[in-house]
């Protein structure tokens, strides 16, 4: 695995080699090396977390040398592609994506390559193409955490949950979805659980979630005891339609990314928990592959996931639950918000 994957790395390198080569030698000729240029194409910065993910990822790169075009697409697949193109006519040296589309982003890809340009997807795997690095957190593992929560907290209980599927274009969500069952289809099976409604948010909309809790309520009644919403922008509008039915507090509620307001609503009791990814770890690990992409650096990984066409060299880091009990040990103490932000004092 580790030879391939080295293959992969080198293969790159070799057809990206001229592009670069040409690109040095004009900055050259110019009055000194240019420095490393990154392309950072966003899907949204509406959602708190990417914020922190562009800041992270641009302050460390900036420590490394390089400089970061950061734009972001405001959750629109045709302007994320043709925000991508503006990076390539840029002349960035390595582009990076956080794909709102999975597919749709596969010819990002295939431009950047055509300029000899190497892309990292991160955190979302872009699918049908020949991707180069895939840099995220084991989503996998998200949905497991999740609905792990729910099994321990209702084990011996009959529990009756709604589940909230994040869009069909995003592979996380699918990924999520996959560790939740994990865990939950054989609660099913033995019938100590039902899913009394799901269905998906389409584009991570905080309107759509609320209106799926809210058909929930209308369709199984007041007697919900878990509503599993696969992220903190979504668990707000969960939250929200809960609290309109006087239910806020009382229905266990997921969530994920560990928002300054999810971990609010954590020691306030109308959320249970939500899943911390090292953000700051990630955005680190991120910017230091990019930057040694962009310098035709070789690159060894040890895990691969599929995405359709090829195996994608990937770099997998853990994930953690956070509830009121854990939150001064795991984002508390790691910086990723402070005490006075979360409690207010």
């Amino acid at each position: 695995m580790r030879l391939r994957i080295s293959l992969v790395v080198v293969s790159l390198l070799l057809s990206a080699a001229i592009g670069f080569a040409l690109r040095r030698s004009e900055s050259e000729s110019s009055g000194g090396e240019r420095k490393l240029r990154i392309g950072l194409s966003l899907d949204t910065l509406e959602v708190e977390r990417w914020q922190h993910d562009r800041d992270l990822f641009t302050a460390r790169a900036r420590e490394l040398g390089a400089d970061v075009l950061a734009i972001s697409a405001s959750g629109d697949d045709e302007r994320q592609v043709r925000d991508c193109q503006g990076l390539i006519n840029d002349k960035v040296d390595v582009l990076v994506i956080v794909a709102h589309d999975g597919t749709a982003m596969a010819e990002a890809v295939r431009r950047a390559h055509e300029a000899a340009i190497p892309v990292i997807a991160y955190d979302r795997l872009i699918l049908g193409c020949d991707l180069d690095l895939y840099v995220t957190c084991d989503n996998v593992r998200v949905g497991e955490l999740q609905a792990g929560y729910i099994a321990d907290r209702f084990k011996g209980k009959k529990a009756r949950i709604v589940r909230i599927i994040g869009p069909k274009s995003d592979n996380n969500a699918a990924l999520f979805k996959i560790g939740q069952d994990h865990v939950l289809q054989p609660l099913i099976d033995r019938g100590e659980l039902t899913i009394v409604h799901e269905d998906y948010d389409d584009g991570w909309r905080a309107d759509v979630a609320k209106r799926i809790v809210t058909a929930a309520i209308t369709q199984a009644g007041r007697n919900i005891d878990a509503v599993l919403s696969p992220g903190d922008f979504t668990s707000g509008a969960v939250v929200q339609a809960l609290s309109e039915e006087g239910l806020a507090g009382k229905v266990l509620v997921t969530g994920q990314d560990a928002d300054l307001v999810a971990c609010q609503r954590i020691v306030e009791g109308t959320q249970a928990m939500t899943i911390y990814k090292p953000l700051k770890l990630l955005a680190i690990r991120a910017a230091d592959l990019a930057v040694k992409l962009g310098r035709r650096q070789p690159i060894v990984v040890r895990d691969s996931i599929n995405n359709g066409k090829i195996d994608v060299p990937t770099v997998l880091l853990p994930v953690t639950v956070v509830d009121r009990e854990s939150m001064d040990r795991t984002v508390i103490a790691e910086g990723f918000h402070t005490h006075a932000e979360i409690y207010g004092k």
